[in-house]
């Protein structure tokens, strides 16, 4: 875990540096995006297979930060067998088709430690068609939802979380981290930098005492890049 004495070299103030207004190109060329009646189904499927009671949602990165729907309770869990991983190529959103930005899912391998939010069973299907228009974007969907088992002090929960499918055009899981760090550095949307997405969440990963050591070494990598940038100009 950090100690009060670590500060993120990916500042608030260095992500401001690269701020800047980029316009929505639109839908990319050759994407199927799901549409209200595919909604439909991947919620009632999802709902077919929960357990009896309230809905848990598993946040490892936004939703830790930007939930965006209201809950009743909160715990921290550990998934075991999945870890936080920039895999996904965007070229919308915080990337351009010319500058594919990454984003952020669980890929298989080691564990992740984060928080199941408790929804409850009567507002479970509104959430998750919210949700899901948020987290599940084209066809078949990069991030399909998956339950799993989250590990709390009061035991384990069946939670909903968002899995990499690795067979996914998408997925780039085969990049090194300073490949990784060199795209974080650089590519933007219309959502804004993918730095200030990393920034975000490893800042409020710190704050919940989650002290995820390679996103660590990443902020570190970008802010490095950033600077080199500014610098040599």
């Amino acid at each position: 875990m950090a100690t009060p004495r670590q500060h993120m070299a990916l500042t608030a103030a260095l992500v401001a540096s690269i701020a800047r207004t980029i316009e929505d190109a639109g839908p990319s060329p050759g994407a199927i995006y799901l549409t209200d009646a595919e909604y439909d189904t991947i919620v009632r499927e999802t709902l077919a297979q929960a357990p009896p009671g309230d809905l848990w949602l598993f946040g490892y990165g936004s939703l830790l930060w930007k939930p965006g729907f209201d809950y009743i309770e909160r715990r921290m869990a550990t998934v075991r067998g999945w870890h936080r991983s920039f895999c996904i190529k965007v070229a919308r959103f915080r990337g351009t088709r010319d500058l594919n930005g990454l984003m952020m899912a669980l890929d298989r391998g080691g564990q992740c430690r984060g928080m199941i939010f408790r929804i409850p069973a009567d507002q479970a299907q509104a959430v998750l068609h919210t949700l899901f228009r948020r987290e599940l974007v084209v066809k078949p969907p990069g991030t399909p939802p998956r339950w799993l088992t989250a590990h709390t002090d009061e035991g384990p929960i069946s939670a909903l979380g968002f899995v990499v499918d690795r067979r996914s055009k998408f997925y780039s899981g085969e990049l090194s981290l300073g490949e990784v760090a060199d795209t974080l550095s650089m590519a933007a949307g219309h959502w804004g930098t993918c730095a200030e997405y990393l920034h975000n969440t490893v800042s409020h990963l710190e704050e919940l005492g989650i002290h995820d050591r390679n996103l660590w070494r990443l902020q570190a990598l970008v802010a490095e890049r950033i600077v080199h940038r500014t610098t040599a100009k």
